[in-house]
């Protein structure tokens, strides 16, 4: 008999914990408290988990239609409403379907036992519509000030910023490979491991997240790691440190060197 497949495996799942619900009725779970207005429940989470690991597109297609792209739609909605980004010159419906296949496209990211995935892809879909929020505000600015040259513009202070900005992209995508490949020699302690992960995952994807404050970040890491604040400030300081040492001899070499002790 053939094995099931991990869509295959979620549907039976999903079926065990419809029957169980019609005769017990609702598990107490911990978390917020459940509402007749859920959308994206712990059902979702496992859908998303099942959609990740499996190899066939069509049963990827099959529970991504029928438990993800509700979810991601009404999470997008939501997010759009509640704080008002007022930048847009597409219909919303646009900027709705186009939040919605950037989550998609960042499915993938998302990491069993690393948090729940409402709070991983809330973040994802809130700093999106910020930093595209953000460049249609400072492209309208442009088109209404190019008249308008501040006479006292530092050209070569800009001239060195960007510099300076392009040499610490340069290094941190190198120092992310670096770490990620001799973080088994830093940390022993499997806790402080899963974080430094997580940390590095952050790097990766810092594109997308650099509009969010630390309190922020602190609270996407505990979602993901399910670990306590002073577990992660242990972790996140060594990596600060190690960092900033590397890169003060990365700006004199050009090259990643092991300086940590």
């Amino acid at each position: 008999m053939e094995e099931l497949g991990p869509v295959d495996k979620f549907y039976e799942w999903l079926a065990a914990e419809e029957l169980d619900f019609e005769m017990n009725g609702p598990k107490k779970r911990r978390g917020r408290k459940p509402t007749k207005n859920m959308y994206f429940t712990y059902m979702t989470d496992q859908a998303i988990i099942a959609y990740n690991k499996e190899p066939s597109y069509a049963k990827r297609n099959k529970v991504f239609r029928e438990h993800i792209n509700y979810p991601f739609n009404k999470l997008v909605e939501n997010i759009y409403h509640t704080f008002r980004f007022s930048y847009f010159d597409v219909p919303y419906e646009d900027i709705k379907a186009e939040v919605v296949a950037f989550l998609t496209e960042k499915i993938g990211k998302y990491k069993e036992g690393k948090g729940k995935a409402f709070s991983y892809f809330s973040i994802v879909a809130k700093n999106y519509l910020i930093i595209q929020n953000n460049a249609n505000y400072a492209k309208m600015k442009l088109r209404t000030d190019t008249t308008e040259i501040d006479a006292n513009r530092n050209v070569s202070a800009e001239v060195a910023i960007t510099e300076h900005q392009e040499s610490l992209r340069d290094f941190t995508n190198l120092w992310v490979d670096w770490y990620d490949k001799n973080m088994n020699t830093i940390f022993y302690n499997k806790r402080d491991i899963v974080v430094a992960d997580t940390i590095l995952e952050l790097f990766r994807i810092r594109e997308n997240i650099e509009n969010f404050n630390k309190k922020a970040l602190y609270i996407l890491i505990r979602e993901r790691t399910g670990l306590k604040t002073q577990n992660i400030t242990k972790v996140l300081n060594v990596m600060k440190r190690d960092y900033m040492k590397m890169y003060a001899a990365y700006r004199k070499s050009g090259y990643i060197i092991n300086i940590i002790n």
